[in-house]
């Protein structure tokens, strides 16, 4: 199967679901290549954000974010869907807010834009990723489970608390079925849950017009529902957004039960993350050989999104490689700014070797949390052993830090070896142990 974009520019207007504010939307062609690219054109120096994993943020209540750069878009899952859904992977998304329009609260509007832009082939194969082996996210009552499958399936289960309006249906999604059966499902919510979102700043531009409300045992719309399972197909389009994240199409059998963004985002990070899938282009491959995923670095970001440490104690500046279970390898450029330089030493400033431990024990942490995707979780430095100090770390060095898990005991307490690396020379080596807790406490 080849990449594929759009032959025009079209552009969709109207009110976001959660901030309220009236946005323009503008989708452009791109070259093959260039993956799906949100361009804030509100903000100075019209930064972008690509859509792949590593981007995904952390607000994940009623939609999907994505960070870059200090640059933030969310709900995105509905347009993504439709893009998703219609097969299109080359694209340029400009918007004059943080947040799409959220039109009727389905996807079914911004497929009828795409189809209007007349979605054309590129010259290059397209690359999916092709699942070997399953994986599975659980929170309490929710599940995701992703099983290889020569295509995309996605089988869902949806249900709220009182178990009212349970609804189940699997389903192949191809591009026809996508614009049949799932674009038209509305977005939906539990009367007594708006007051919640409201309290917490979402939800200002809802209605009945982009939204289907269950209050009791009545439905509240504009206009009567448009399948009798329309739930469980608006959880299955946001599926089909979230995934949309992995940055290429997937092939694999999704079973859901009671899905939402945020266990969502843990499927595709893990998915990432993990490197459990395999590169496959759309042509067929002569030896049969399949590309290994690239593995996954995390920037500053989202690094700030699971070590609790600020300035001046944040020691990792960026994970450039991670192999989940076991090793991670981040970087930290050390500069004259360095505020321990003035007094360690004046005139001979060196970095503290206390310090070059606690960025190892950073480094350890982030690689627990991401093993063990622990959100909400804090790694506290407990223990250090068989330290050693090889040479001085002075400015304009950059400290490789490479971490490698050996113990592991139930995602409470851990054991790394560390090393501190400068031009390929050890700086400094330990063992570490520190525990998993609550962020709360």
């Amino acid at each position: 199967m080849k990449q594929r974009t759009i032959l025009r520019e079209v552009t969709a207007s109207g009110k976001a679901l959660h901030t309220g504010n009236e946005v323009t939307l503008k989708i452009k062609p791109a070259p093959v290549n260039t993956g799906i690219i949100f361009r804030r054109i509100d903000q100075f120096g019209v930064p972008e954000i690509k859509v792949c994993a590593p981007s995904l943020g952390s607000d994940t209540v009623r939609c999907t974010t994505l960070i870059a750069n200090n640059t933030t878009v969310h709900t995105v899952e509905h347009v993504l869907s439709a893009l998703n859904g219609l097969q299109i992977g080359n694209v340029i998304i400009e918007m004059n807010a943080s947040e799409p329009p959220i039109l009727d609260g389905s996807a079914k509007h911004y497929v009828n834009l795409l189809l209007s832009a007349e979605p054309v082939d590129q010259e290059k194969d397209k690359t999916f990723f092709v699942l070997k082996e399953p994986i599975s996210v659980s929170y309490g009552n929710r599940s995701l489970i992703a099983l290889p499958y020569d295509g995309l399936k996605i089988t869902c289960t949806s249900a709220d608390d009182r178990g009212v309006y349970t609804q189940h249906l699997s389903i192949d999604i191809d591009e026809k079925t996508y614009i049949s059966e799932i674009a038209p499902a509305r977005t939906f919510t539990i009367y007594g849950d708006i007051e919640e979102l409201l309290r917490l700043g979402k939800i200002k531009g809802g209605s009945l017009d982009s939204a289907v409300v269950i209050k009791d045992d009545k439905i509240l719309s504009k206009e009567p529902l448009r399948f009798k399972d329309e739930f469980v197909r608006h959880k299955i389009l946001d599926i089909i957004g979230d995934l949309a994240v992995l940055g290429m199409p997937l092939k694999a059998h999704i079973i859901a039960v009671r899905p939402g963004h945020t266990i969502n985002a843990e499927l595709i990070r893990r998915m990432h993350n993990r490197g459990e899938g395999s590169a496959e282009t759309g042509a067929k491959q002569g030896n049969g050989e399949e590309a290994k995923l690239h593995e996954s670095v995390m920037d500053i970001y989202e690094i700030l999104n699971n070590l609790p440490h600020r300035y001046p104690f944040l020691l990792v500046d960026r994970i450039t490689k991670f192999t989940s279970g076991t090793e991670l390898r981040a970087i930290k450029n050390v500069t004259m700014n360095e505020p321990y330089f003035p007094g360690h030493f004046p005139g001979q400033p060196v970095m503290p070797g206390v310090l070059q431990i606690e960025a190892m024990a950073q480094a350890a942490g982030l690689l627990m949390i991401k093993t063990g995707n622990l959100r909400n979780k804090l790694a506290y430095f407990m223990s250090c052993d068989k330290v050693k100090f090889r040479r001085a770390v002075v400015p304009g060095d950059q400290l490789v830090i490479d971490v490698k898990l050996t113990k592991s005991r139930g995602n409470k307490i851990g054991v790394a070896v560390g090393e501190c690396r400068v031009d390929g020379k050890v700086a400094s080596s330990a063992e570490l142990m520190f525990t998993i807790i609550d962020n709360k406490d």
